[in-house]
């Protein structure tokens, strides 16, 4: 360790060739905490809505992800909501965001829409898949 010179190591020589963990000297006594259940994948989607139509007007995403959708309005009066999740923006002003997030927990395809008036009737409809 000290290229057997024969007389003590000063202090600063000491404690400069301590082996500490997170050095390049293999260190045997480090165990790796792994967590026990892994955190799911998370899907981010933001959406633009606008008078009668979402965009993108489909999402994609597995069973088991966490969906995280960011709602911005850009014109009119518009909420979205996918009952199947029970996962629901208030509605939203010209210019509001809102950011909603559930566990896709259901395999399938569902629809998410506005409720505001009769905006669903007039297409403002978008297709959530779960695989």
């Amino acid at each position: 360790m000290f290229k057997n010179r024969g007389i003590a190591p000063t202090e600063k020589e000491f404690y400069d060739n301590m082996i500490l963990p997170g050095n390049d000297i293999k260190d045997t006594g480090v165990v790796e905490e792994v967590p026990e259940n892994p955190p799911a994948n998370v899907k981010e989607f933001s959406i633009s809505a606008a008078p009668f139509s979402f965009t993108p007007a489909t999402m994609v995403v597995n069973k088991g992800d966490t969906v995280k959708i960011t709602v911005k309005n850009t014109k009119g009066t518009h909420n979205l909501k996918i009952d199947e999740f029970n996962a629901a923006t208030r509605i939203l002003n010209a210019g509001e965001t809102q950011t909603i997030t559930f566990v896709a927990d259901k395999v399938g395809t569902f629809e998410y829409y506005c409720s505001v008036g009769n905006h669903r009737a007039q297409g403002m409809v978008g297709t959530l898949t779960v695989r």
